[in-house]
């Protein structure tokens, strides 16, 4: 099996929806393909995600009871048989009414299950894509070898070059002294929007910080994609949303003060 083959099996090999011979050709495929593994370890991912994170709504009591009664009524009725009669209703009008709304409340229901849950998951999704795109956003720079646009750790400088070319104006800050040096930034796109990036150093590491005004679109929880951490705070109007292979916590704590540090401007 080759990756064409495997990519467009993963997400069902995952499911338990593959037979018993080409599962065995995925599993070796697998094994010895880095890339399609990682895909496969996406789908499961994503699969523990929407179980832990995804609002499950259990059917009302009345509705399951419904629908056993029913099961049982006709489990009990042999092929071909005739239902027996049921006892003629005393009110007609009131039976039929009550039937029609019941219905109509099941059905109401059915469609604010529905309506919550797609709205979880799009949510959901909405928000891992951002995350996905700022680490492919970083991948891309640092492989291009195009992390600065603007090389500078003086906020006066890098606050008006980002000004200049965004319908906002993101809060610079040098944090030097903090162990966290600005060495510039860089302009980026992040869901479909031009965003501010600065750029800082932490010992070794390069740390991508993009600044937007305040979407509801946005990771609340760090989070590990293709081995970079990703953490975000809101604060001062502004999204901020870092990436790097830092550790989670030095990462989250650089976040933390970004903002404090903005909001004490």
């Amino acid at each position: 099996m080759n990756c064409n083959e495997a990519v467009k099996l993963v997400a069902a090999y995952a499911d338990g929806e593959i037979d018993s011979a080409r599962g065995r050709s995925i599993e070796e495929h697998l094994r010895s393909c880095a890339a399609c593994e990682a895909k496969h370890q996406d789908v499961l991912a994503l699969r523990a995600r929407i179980r832990a994170e995804v609002p499950y709504y259990p059917a009302p009591p009345a509705l399951n009871e419904r629908l056993r009664a029913a099961v049982a009524r006709d489990a009990s009725e042999p092929d071909g048989s005739e239902r027996p009669a049921a006892p003629a209703p005393r009110s007609p009008d009131r039976s039929r009414f009550g039937w029609l709304m019941g219905g109509a409340l099941a059905g109401c229901a059915a469609t604010l299950l529905a309506f919550f849950l797609s709205t979880a998951v799009i949510d959901w999704r909405a928000n891992e894509d951002i995350a996905v795109q700022a680490v492919g956003t970083h991948v891309r720079a640092t492989l291009d070898n195009r992390l600065i646009e603007v090389a500078s750790s003086e906020q006066h400088t890098v606050k008006p070059w980002l000004s200049a070319r965004l319908d906002y104006s993101p809060p610079v800050r040098d944090f030097a002294s903090d162990g966290f040096p600005l060495v510039g930034a860089r302009l980026e796109t992040l869901d479909k929007q031009r965003v501010a990036t600065l750029v800082y150093r932490y010992r070794q590491h390069t740390i991508d910080v993009y600044v937007r005004p305040d979407s509801a679109h946005a990771p609340t929880a760090p989070r590990t994609l293709r081995g970079f951490n990703v953490a975000h705070a809101t604060g001062s109007g502004m999204d901020w949303l870092a990436v790097s292979d830092v550790s989670p916590d030095v990462l989250t704590g650089f976040v933390q003060l970004l903002v404090q540090q903005s909001a004490a401007k």
